[in-house]
C-alpha cells in the first residue's frame, strides 16, 4: 500500500512538471512574407538585467515603417513577451511591431518597468533610421499591468523623471496609446474601494504605504490637453482591474480635450472575451489609430 501512494505521489509530480512545461511553451509568432524577425534584442541593461525586444519589421522596400510597441501584461509580477502572438492585424497594415518584455516585482519593484517601458520607446526612437521605423507614428499599447505601462510611457512623452537609464533623448512622442483594461490609479487598486491587488501593493515595494508615489506612479494623473489620442477597452464585469478606473480616465481624456475612444464590453471579464468580440475591437483599434493626426496626415 505504502508502495502504491508513492507511486500515485510521483505520478502526480510529474504530471504537474509536464503541465508547467507546456504551459510556458508558445508558439512563435507568425510573420508575413517580407516580414524579418530580430528576437531578443537588448534595449536596455540595468544593474545588469537584460532587457529584451522581439521585433518583426516589414521589407524596407515598402519605405518607412509605423511600429506598435506591444507590453504583456500580469500584475507586474508574471508574464513574458513570448505570451503575446496576436499581431496580424498590425502585420496586414504594414506595421512593424515591438513586443517588450520588463523588469518584474521579483526583479525591481516600482518604477522599474516604466523606465524599461521608457527605455524601450527611447531605443526605437534612437535606432529608428536602422530599423526602418518611422518615429512619427509610434503606437504603444497593452494589456492589464502592460495597459498601465502603455499609458504610462505614453502620457510621459517629454517627462524625464523615470528615463534614467535612457537619457538624452527629447523627441519622445507616440501616436496614439492602446489601452485595453489597464491600471490607471495604482493606489486605487491597492486601497481603493472597489477591488484591490496584492499585486499593487507588491509591486510599490518600499513606497507601498506612499500614496504621493503610488499617484506619480498612475497614468491618471498624467492626462494633459496634449495627450495622444487614447483607445480604451475594458470589459463592466471585470473582476481583477475595476472598471471604473477605465470610466474615470476617459472622463479625465474626455475633459481634457483629447482624442479618445472607450469600448465597454458587456460582462466582459480581465480580456477574456469572444472570440467575436475580439475582432470586433481589433478592427476598431485600427480605424482609431488611422484616425489620429499622425496616421490622417498621409
Amino acid at each position: 500500500m505504502k508502495n502504491f501512494f508513492s507511486v500515485l505521489a510521483i505520478l502526480f509530480f510529474t504530471g504537474n512538471l509536464f503541465a508547467q512545461e507546456a504551459d510556458t511553451t508558445y508558439k512563435p509568432v507568425e510573420f508575413p512574407t517580407g516580414f524579418s524577425a530580430q528576437l531578443n534584442v537588448v534595449y536596455t541593461n540595468p544593474k545588469g538585467w537584460e532587457g529584451k525586444m522581439d521585433l518583426y519589421l516589414p521589407a524596407k522596400d515598402k519605405g518607412l515603417s509605423p511600429v506598435v510597441i506591444n507590453i504583456h501584461g500580469g500584475g507586474w509580477n508574471k508574464g513574458v513577451k513570448e505570451s503575446q502572438t496576436g499581431f496580424s492585424t498590425f502585420f496586414k497594415a504594414g506595421f512593424a511591431v515591438a513586443n517588450i518584455e520588463y523588469r518584474l516585482t521579483g526583479q525591481a519593484t516600482a518604477p522599474a518597468a516604466i523606465e524599461d517601458t521608457r527605455c524601450a520607446l527611447i531605443y526605437l526612437i534612437k535606432n529608428a533610421k536602422a530599423l526602418n521605423i518611422d518615429i512619427g507614428k509610434i503606437v504603444i499599447m497593452g494589456g492589464s499591468a502592460g495597459g498601465h505601462l502603455a499609458l504610462m510611457g505614453g502620457l510621459l512623452a517629454n517627462d524625464h523623471r523615470f528615463d534614467t537609464n535612457c537619457p538624452g533623448v527629447e523627441n519622445v512622442k507616440v501616436a496614439a496609446i492602446i489601452d485595453k483594461y489597464g491600471i490607471t490609479d495604482v493606489w486605487d487598486w491597492g486601497y481603493g474601494k472597489n477591488i484591490t491587488s496584492k499585486s499593487a501593493r507588491t509591486w510599490l515595494g518600499n513606497y507601498a504605504n506612499d500614496e504621493k508615489f503610488a499617484k506619480s506612479v498612475s497614468p491618471i494623473n498624467y492626462v494633459t490637453k496634449n495627450s495622444p489620442p487614447t483607445f480604451i477597452v475594458h470589459g463592466d464585469a471585470d473582476p481583477t482591474v475595476p472598471y471604473q478606473q477605465s470610466v474615470d480616465l476617459h472622463k479625465k481624456f474626455l475633459s481634457a480635450g483629447v482624442q479618445t475612444q472607450f469600448i465597454t464590453v458587456e460582462g466582459g471579464l480581465h480580456g477574456k472575451f469572444e472570440r467575436e468580440k475580439n475582432s470586433e475591437i481589433n478592427k476598431a483599434i485600427m480605424d482609431f489609430i488611422k484616425s489620429t493626426p499622425a496616421f490622417k496626415a498621409n
